[in-house]
């Protein structure tokens, strides 16, 4: 009755805690499609990149045309007579395809009767004005052509064109050239060097300027007299390839990625596997259904930019959770055979699949409290049994083992070349000792670690609470009391199957209390053996677990230590675990937090516990961390981060490979000397322009697997349900 008295209570004051709503509507979200070539088409020169009216896409390559198709490029043989011509350069009017090739300009609209026979020694690049006005440019030579016969023509000596742009605004041709930019008036056909200079590159009009890319950073032209406005060298890479306006969006390639200027003057970076097949832009081009092709040296990215709610990308990652991320229950990650191919995925033990399962747990637990979905508590169900197998598989009375997996099978190796060699170095280099069960079948992983206590007793804690059938609610009961006891019967220790303790289970007041003040352990770990002795009292009543932490706080000072503000976690020179601030440590303490003020004796205890919580939180809150974030609302913060919260589930990436991304060379943004919480920048960088990490992986910015590895989606599951079970965030609505 106590459970289910408390379980309505909690739901009743949750529901009240957010202050502030994010009212979930459709907003755009990017990803990206990559095409790679076809291994018929290897060594092929890219060079081309652009879509027509019909939404085709078509890539000009030192090989004739090019089609996206199924992730490859491949021959492009839809009109066979293109098929025969050697195609120079590609364009478009009116948004249909036009071709140059050394004696032609054609296009296969308009019934075909678009036509010049240019008669130029060697052209290479034409823009089509108003009303099918043409201008050829090669070297030294260019030719205006109108009515399909050639109206003007001019040989410029040392002109080498690189791109013509008809600006329909100023009645004028701009073309770009090597050395400098030059104008053709119309009608008066004046053809005119405008601008002097040299390293250049690439060029669009945007927002009434004329914008020059060169080999060190862009020049903004005034639109009218050509005067320099602006030379800007503050890009992600300065080395740039391709500039276009797409829709009144400025985009830039570069030798490293591809940039889109957003309203702010911050830039919208897409480097990396994650968004290109390789960094080396060749082209950009607006493409079909609201997207934008990035042609680079090794293939064709599409980036998609479509409405899509945050509810709807949960469900896309649920799927992707149950479809390729569930062993035995467990969240498990997806290592890969082959560079960022699914299909070549296997599923391998990790030390904290504990830790990972509780969050996943937590998010079907919330998904449940909201939408009381069958498949979420189904779902909930399985990943509890697969935590209680962990609780009890060691058959040490109350010790979770880290994994377990079939014998011969554990350390993600089995028939891709286990040996018990192998698992003895493993062993030997991170203590990690497989110990076979009792029915000889399975085995489990040894020295468990708090991190995984900490993902039992918040996931058992919250079971307890939102599981709907009293039968379930029971056994999570029963496992927090049997973990409970452990450490206390082990002197506050997790003691192994050797006897002893494990590396770091500790929470001994003679471990705890050996740091100084300043060491972040000794808080810790005071919050959470009062957490989990909070736990076990409130779901069982039993005055032990209250009387042994009354002993700790009044005797050994664990109130102290758990209630100091965060602020005092410094480097203490010549201490262990002080070289810099633990993000992992963050993740067990938020973890813990609605257990240690929630759970609280007293009203009193309570409001000192809150008042610590929040302490770490504002040290958190520069990262924008939905997590964090909801974790303080839940237990009763007010002031939570909603902004930084929903920027980062929208920026939070599509792709889940773990890609090497990298972000050391960027030149628009100002990097921080070293420090104690290691933050690298002023201000966190997009989800989506890092490395992909978890939620203990705070300013990574460089780093990766190597395409290797496919991430488990409760990174994002957790935090969006946690935000809809405390009312931060809104059911989906209507646009």
């Amino acid at each position: 009755m106590k459970i289910i008295l408390f379980l309505l209570g909690s739901m009743i004051s949750l529901s009240a805690l957010a202050q502030k709503q994010y009212r979930d509507v459709p907003y755009i979200q990017h990803y990206a499609e990559k095409f790679i070539l076809s291994d018929d088409l290897t060594g092929t020169d890219l060079l081309q990149v652009a879509s027509d009216r019909n939404r085709k896409v078509e890539v000009l390559s030192d090989k004739g045309l090019l089609q996206p198709w199924d992730k490859k490029l491949t021959k492009d043989g839809y009109y066979r007579p293109l098929g025969d011509m050697k195609l120079l350069t590609t364009g478009k009017y009116e948004d249909q395809f036009v071709y140059l090739t050394p004696d032609e300009l054609l296009s296969n609209a308009w019934a075909g009767t678009f036509y010049i026979k240019h008669g130029m020694s060697h052209p290479e690049l034409f823009v089509v004005g108003h009303n099918f006005t043409t201008l050829i440019a090669g070297k030294d030579e260019i030719a205006l052509f109108q009515d399909k016969k050639k109206a003007w023509s001019d040989t410029p000596g040392d002109f080498e064109p690189l791109k013509m742009i008809f600006d329909m605004q100023g009645k004028r041709f701009l073309v770009l050239a090597k050395n400098g930019l030059y104008e053709l008036k119309c009608p008066d056909k004046k053809f005119t060097k405008v601008y002097d200079a040299t390293g250049l590159t690439a060029m669009a009009l945007y927002d009434g300027k004329i914008v020059v890319g060169t080999n060190d950073g862009v020049v903004y032209l005034n639109g009218k007299d050509y005067s320099v406005e602006k030379t800007d060298k503050k890009l992600p890479w300065t080395e740039i390839t391709s500039l276009e306006n797409i829709k009144g969006e400025l985009w830039f390639g570069s030798t490293k990625g591809a940039f889109k200027l957003r309203k702010d003057g911050k830039y919208d970076y897409y480097a990396s596997e994650r968004w290109l097949t390789d960094d080396d832009v060749k082209n950009i081009a607006e493409g079909p259904d609201n997207s934008v092709l990035v042609l680079t040296r090794t293939g064709l990215s599409r980036i998609d930019f479509v409405p899509m709610a945050l509810a709807d990308k949960a469900e896309y990652f649920e799927k992707i959770q149950r479809k390729r991320h569930i062993r035995y229950g467990l969240t498990s990650d997806l290592a890969l055979r082959k560079k960022g191919d699914v299909s070549t995925g296997y599923y391998h033990d990790t030390d904290n699949d504990g830790l990972w399962t509780s969050m996943y747990l937590a998010s079907e637990l919330f998904r449940y409290a909201v939408t009381k979905s069958d498949d979420a508590k189904q779902n909930a169900y399985e990943a509890f049994e697969a935590m209680e197998r962990l609780a009890t598989i060691a058959n040490l009375n109350g010790f979770p083992a880290r994994s377990f997996e079939r014998d011969g099978y554990e350390v993600g190796q089995g028939s891709n070349g286990f040996s018990e060699e192998w698992r003895k170095e493993y062993e030997k280099k991170y203590g990690r000792i497989w110990r076979l069960a009792d029915d000889s079948v399975w085995r489990w992983k040894s020295q468990t670690s708090s991190d995984e206590s900490c993902g039992h007793f918040f996931a058992f804690a919250l079971f307890a609470e939102l599981a709907p059938d009293q039968e379930w609610r029971d056994r999570a009961v029963d496992l927090i009391r049997q973990e409970m006891d452990h450490i206390m019967e082990h002197d506050w220790y997790l003691v192994d199957w050797n006897g002893k303790p494990t590396a770091w289970g500790r929470w001994n007041p003679k471990y705890v209390n050996s740091f100084p003040i300043n060491v972040g352990d000794r808080r810790l770990n005071s919050t959470l053996v009062l957490a989990f002795l909070q736990t076990a009292y409130h779901f069982t009543g039993d005055e032990k677990y209250k009387k042994a932490a009354m002993k700790l706080i009044k005797k050994y000072g664990y109130d102290e230590n758990a209630n100091r503000p965060a602020s005092v976690i410094r480097h203490v020179e010549g201490e262990p675990l002080s070289d810099g601030w633990n993000h992992s440590d963050d993740e067990m303490y938020f973890l813990t937090a609605p257990a240690f003020v929630r759970y609280s004796f007293t009203k009193e205890q309570e409001e000192k516990h809150f008042a610590a919580v929040q302490s770490h939180w504002k040290m958190e809150l520069s990262e924008k961390n939905p997590l964090w974030n909801f974790f303080y609302a839940m237990v009763g913060g007010k002031d939570y981060d909603l902004d930084g919260s929903i920027w980062w589930l929208q920026r939070f990436p599509m792709d889940l490979i773990g890609w090497n991304v990298t972000n050391k060379h960027r030149k628009d943004i100002t990097r921080l000397p070293p420090n104690f919480r290691n933050q690298k920048y002023p201000e966190v960088l997009p989800p989506d322009e890092c490395p992909l990490h978890l939620h203990n992986g705070a300013y990574i910015v460089d780093g990766g697997n190597d395409g290797m590895r496919e991430y488990a989606p409760y990174i994002y599951l957790m935090p969006y349900w946690m935000g809809r079970y405390v009312g931060a965030i809104s059911a989906p609505q209507a646009e």
